[in-house]
């Protein structure tokens, strides 16, 4: 069964979010906050496997709520919920911050029921809920704004010449399909390899994979 909070100011969209949610046998809303603040609260104590989270509330925001949530709560061993950030806008102006702050994806409001839950499927089941092309858009947005960090190489010298192959091309939004046909693998053996970066590098998932792409200078605009 997998556990919803839902963090969002409007009233209707909450109470629309949980009728669709409490319609599925394997998904069941444990929660709901009208505000950031609450959500951080409701998020550490009732440890949902996903939170629904409005970006645009008033008081704590959903970015700051993000980052607050999917950081280690120091007074729990559960893994940190997984936070599906909900807009208005294919392209929100605020969407790449919040992947910086640690959502694994985001989804239109008016995105459709079906795929509203299988989108909160795919982020429980540890994959990145982002399509390669707002992928690539997103990152083009995240690498403008930002520059390299100071990252040594050990980091990188953790993957093999074909885990970094496979990173890069993470980094560029292809999918595992895409991947596996462009290295000539398996799609079988790509989702091998993308585990292991992830545990390699210690990366939340998928979408954190191209945020530290960027980050460390492995890619920039254009490349």
């Amino acid at each position: 069964m997998i556990s919803v909070l839902i963090v969002d100011d409007d009233t209707l969209v909450r109470t629309g979010l949980r009728m669709m949610i409490e319609t599925q046998d394997d998904l069941r809303v444990v929660g709901e906050a009208d505000n950031g603040e609450d959500g951080i609260g409701l998020a550490h104590e009732l440890s949902p496997d996903i939170v629904l989270m409005d970006i645009r509330m008033p008081g704590t925001d959903g970015l700051e709520a993000t980052r607050r949530i999917t950081s280690a709560h120091p007074d729990s061993e559960n893994e940190a919920p997984r936070v599906i950030i909900l807009t208005t806008f294919e392209i929100d102006d605020y969407v790449y911050e919040a992947v910086r702050a640690g959502a694994s994806g985001f989804l239109l409001k008016r995105t459709r029921p079906e795929d509203l839950l299988a989108g909160i499927r795919t982020v429980a089941a540890g994959d990145a809920l982002l399509s390669p092309s707002v992928t690539r858009r997103l990152m083009q947005e995240f690498a403008r704004t930002t520059s390299p960090t100071d990252v040594t190489n050990r980091d990188l010298s953790r993957l093999t010449d074909r885990e970094r192959e496979v990173l890069v091309l993470i980094g560029q939004g292809l999918a595992n399909r895409e991947i596996a046909a462009q290295l000539h693998l398996g799609e079988s053996t790509v989702k091998t390899h993308v585990k292991r970066i992830l545990m390699k590098l210690q990366l939340r998932d998928r979408v954190h994979a191209v945020v530290f792409a960027y980050e460390v200078g492995l890619l920039t605009p254009g490349r």
